[in-house]
């Protein structure tokens, strides 16, 4: 297992390398090279031509094998620890922001800010800084560590002078542990078990437990669980009780009978290091049974659910049943995953379903719906949501989108319908919406392949002016007609700000024709300013032929 301190610098690497790679322009073809004129020999007779060899008719495409267990949560782990440390920067410097401005009060202009420096120093948009930080930090992460490049690129967007040897001495730029939720605690703690780092885990499920939120029972049971292996065995049965006592419903309670059982079994034998190998082979042994005699491994695989192993052993022992694919094993994957074991065991059975998809005769998703209308746990309907965007299966994401209630779960159900031609999805959830948050979350989503013309309608004809601005930014990214139908919109709009809105979008496409045209025919002095400082800054033929024009006048 490699450690997080490896991954973690790892992961910010990918991220800021991606976002450089976005950023940079593709390399300019070469120029042609005039062809070499051949030598005036004689052409060769052309062979006889062979005759065509039969082929052997193609086999049959073998099911998709399962993803290994590790292999998921060494990605998940990856992906989850540059999210801490990009949240962590972010706190950091949210906290050093007021400190800032009290130390360095805004300079005033050298003249009054009138309509003309208003014009020519436009105030920039919300979300610039961190545009702005980002790209900036990418030529810090190389002389600063790129955690802490990141970081420093951010705070340059705050104007704020953090020091390099912030970003040298942290990838995250700051010293400690960020406060993580309750639900990054709770996987940082597995991750801790699967490694045999008792301390730590221990630290992250007794946070969870007193926390008291939706995974406090979970809390409770890893904690007792971490305190047996650390052979505090008191402690460990104290534990159980309390999570029998507060948690009297809850799904961790069979579970924890058969720890406090095991427990109670091994109250005067000391602990052994050299246990914790037998994992490694009561897995190879039980995949070596479940290939040459299924009947008498799952039995065994059972055994292994029910009782009190670790949680890496029974997500291998349910990758291995998963593996197995004889109808029992299904069988047993079906009822964890209807909520049939611990909520964890759930997911992964959720998982696994959603790896089988494509072998015939599989009706795995319909199921998964009904898990989904069944269940109130988020982290067991998100991990159905995350297997129908995998599955692609629209029509199932639509179905969630158009009835679920909560707004986080609606927006992940119908992000995935932003990849749909034309969208029809989304444009009917968009109708049947009333809040303005959420109508610019749905447009959000029609990048690149929406519908252009009903972009248009909404641009037209929406009350609200950020739902109207947020249509515009997004018609702009439309793969064909998005020039033309701005065009058409800019003349007949009467709102000055949707029409800089307009000059702006196609100024980001770089469309100097366009923009030419508008200025030609524009009116006010004001926003033919602003379309000329926005021809100024591209280098293309018909921008400098205008601005030539301008200047013989």
């Amino acid at each position: 297992m490699i450690d997080s301190r490896t991954l973690i610098p790892i992961g910010c690497l990918l991220v800021t390398g991606a976002l450089a790679l976005a950023q940079t322009p593709p390399p300019a073809p070469p120029p042609a090279q005039a062809p070499v004129a051949a030598p005036a020999y004689p052409a060769p007779p052309a062979p006889p031509a062979a005759a065509p060899t039969p082929q052997p008719a193609a086999a049959p495409r073998a099911p998709a094998a399962l993803l290994d267990p590790d292999d998921l949560d060494r990605i998940r782990e990856l992906a989850q620890d540059a999210r801490d440390q990009a949240q962590a920067t972010r706190d950091y410097l949210e906290a050093q922001k007021p400190l800032y401005q009290l130390t360095h009060p805004p300079t005033p202009p050298a003249i009054a800010p009138g309509p003309l420096y208003q014009l020519t120093h436009p105030t920039p948009a919300p979300g610039d800084w961190v545009r702005d930080g980002i790209i900036g930090g990418i030529p810090g992460g190389i002389g600063g560590g790129i955690g802490g490049g990141i970081g420093v690129g951010i705070g340059n967007g705050y104007a704020l002078n953090v020091p390099m040897a912030f970003a040298q001495s942290s990838s995250i730029g700051m010293a400690g542990r960020p406060r993580m939720s309750d639900d990054r605690l709770y996987d940082a703690g597995l991750r801790a078990l699967d490694n045999h780092r008792w301390d730590e885990a221990l630290e992250d499920f007794n946070q969870v437990a007193s926390r008291g939120g939706a995974r406090a029972d979970g809390g409770w049971y890893w904690k007792a669980y971490t305190l047996s292996k650390l052979g505090r065995r008191d402690e460990a049965l104290a534990a159980v009780a309390e999570l029998r006592k507060s948690y009297a419903n809850s799904r961790w309670l069979d579970e924890a009978k058969a720890l406090e059982i095991e427990v109670r079994q091994h109250s005067n034998q000391p602990v052994s290091p050299e246990g914790e190998t037998d994992e490694d082979l009561k897995l190879m042994a039980l995949n070596g049974i479940m290939q040459s005699d299924p009947d008498r491994a799952i039995p065994l695989v059972e055994n292994i659910l029910k009782g009190s192993a670790s949680p890496r052993l029974k997500a291998r022992a349910l990758f291995v049943l998963a593996q197995s694919g004889t109808p029992r094993g299904l069988q047993i994957i079906e009822q964890i995953a209807r909520g049939g074991g611990n909520p964890d065991l759930q997911v992964k059975a959720i998982e696994y379903l959603g790896q089988r998809r494509r072998q015939p005769n599989n009706n795995q998703n319909q199921l998964l719906l009904e898990i989904y209308n069944s269940t109130n746990d988020l982290n067991v309907k998100r991990a159905v949501l995350n297997t129908f965007r995998s599955a692609r299966d629209y029509e199932r994401l639509a179905q969630i989108a158009k009835t679920e209630k909560a707004s986080d779960l609606r927006m992940e159900a119908f992000n995935p319908l932003g990849d749909v031609a034309g969208q029809p999805e989304l444009w009917q959830i968009y109708q049947s919406e009333t809040s303005p948050d959420m109508r610019i979350a749905i447009l959000r989503v029609m990048l690149r392949n929406g519908n252009a013309d009903k972009l248009v309608e909404v641009i037209r004809n929406e009350k609200d002016p950020k739902v109207r601005r947020t249509a515009i930014d997004v018609l702009a990214t439309q793969q064909t007609g998005a020039a033309d139908r701005l065009v058409s919109v800019y003349s007949a709009e009467q709102d000055t700000q949707l029409r800089q809105a307009i000059v702006d979008a196609l100024s980001n496409q770089r469309n100097a024709k366009y923009l030419v045209d508008l200025a030609k025919a524009e009116k006010d002095p004001k926003l033919k300013l602003r379309i000329v400082d926005r021809l100024s800054s591209m280098h293309s033929k018909e921008a400098t032929d205008y601005l030539l024009e301008l200047l013989s006048k």
